[in-house]
């Protein structure tokens, strides 16, 4: 076994498999709600960038090109109530996962550092800080563990809207992680980084956030102006059905950025051109993304009446992708739920997969016609 994948865990979806088979095996076949990966069409307007770039030879710029960059600091200030962003802060990913996998590698952490996470969250948080050596860490509240804890952590990943659960983090919440962070460092006398990944944040569903947004990291009240150490990470494969095209950045503190820019330069982790160009056109258009967003409204409507009448709650889900879910009655466990639901033919993730063991995920991405035949399933129930 090699020296890294020794040190992982199974990828968990593999272990999907034999319910895979099962939901697949239902008259009508499957509807698969277990990975978040959009199904609708990638907007026209992104198409034509794409192809417009496609005649490119040379090698693109790892930092992105200076629309790219300005494209992001136009939305941040339209979008997320953060203006003023310095471009040099903004660098483009090859998507937003490989940077969750690679962040801590990246700072340099290692043995003897503590990766902070949240306790019902993405796996690739925990898999990053393996990679790189350091010590995961789940935690309901990572300000009190950086105000009593022992001086190690080094990194906090922050999650709103969370996967799996929904859940946002308001601005004084950011806020308060914000200054323990802070206190830490000049405490202990070593840099504490926040990372949050916001990557559903236009994917707000409920009050007050539907109306008034999911504040960011870098949103002035949680930050005081000042930047340090503060590190936003955003993808498009949701909001614009970009996933193919592994379209996403991160921006914050312009030192920060550069360090991580220096490492990428030597490593050749470059986002291509002609998809540089094309996050560009996706970040300035936002007719298509309501367009989304209200296509995800009516298939949550859909299915969370239908789970709700079948006898099942839907836990926090205030925004994002999801559904948070889990029987009404007993207490069972996750992979229980799974199989009950795999017998309807409806494929769902575990809560075991995010560190929850009695619920399940319910994505939203399917078609209409498959979301309503998952509701027909689970109303016939």
């Amino acid at each position: 076994m090699g020296l890294l994948t020794g040190a992982l865990p199974d990828f968990p979806w593999d272990t999907l498999t034999p319910f895979k088979e099962r939901a697949r095996a239902y008259p009508g076949g499957i509807v698969d709600l277990s990975v978040g990966t959009p199904v609708d069409p990638t907007p026209s307007l992104v198409r034509d960038a794409l192809a417009a770039a496609g005649d490119s030879p040379g090698y693109p710029t790892t930092h992105g090109t200076a629309e790219l960059r300005q494209a992001v600091v136009d939305w941040f200030a339209r979008r997320r109530g953060v203006p003023g962003l310095d471009p040099a802060g903004v660098l483009p990913t090859v998507g937003s996962k490989e940077l969750v996998a690679f962040l801590p590698s990246l700072l340099g952490l290692g043995v003897g550092d503590v990766v902070l996470h949240p306790v019902a969250a993405y796996p690739t948080y925990d898999v990053g800080a393996r990679l790189a050596g350091a010590a995961p860490e789940p935690t309901l509240d990572p300000a009190q563990r950086l105000s009593t804890g022992p001086g190690d952590v080094r990194l906090v990943w922050l999650n709103s809207p969370g996967n799996p659960t929904g859940e946002v983090l308001g601005a004084d919440e950011l806020a308060r992680v914000v200054d323990a962070a802070r206190a830490a460092a000049a405490r202990d006398g070593r840099p504490v980084v926040i990372a949050s990944d916001e990557c559903y944040a236009e994917l707000a569903w409920d009050e007050p956030w539907a109306s008034h947004g999911v504040p960011s990291l870098l949103d002035r009240r949680v930050t005081g102006g000042d930047l340090t150490g503060l590190l936003a990470v955003y993808s498009l494969s949701k909001q614009s059905n970009l996933a193919g095209y592994r379209a996403a950045f991160v921006a914050g503190d312009p030192a920060l950025v550069g360090q991580l820019l220096e490492v990428r330069k030597h490593a050749g982790m470059i986002v291509p051109g002609p998809v540089q160009a094309a996050t560009a056109a996706a970040l300035a258009d936002d007719h298509h993304v309501a367009e989304q967003r209200e296509r995800y409204r009516r298939r949550r409507n859909v299915l969370r009446t239908a789970f709700e009448q079948a006898g099942y709650v839907v836990d926090g889900s205030h925004a994002g992708l999801y559904l948070w879910v889990r029987p009404e009655q007993g207490d069972q466990d996750s992979w229980e739920t799974v199989g009950d639901l795999a017998s309807l033919g409806v494929l769902v993730a575990p809560g075991a997969f995010y560190g929850a063991p009695r619920h399940v995920r319910a994505a939203l991405t399917a078609t209409d016609e498959r979301v309503a035949e998952a509701a027909a399933r689970l109303s016939g129930a």
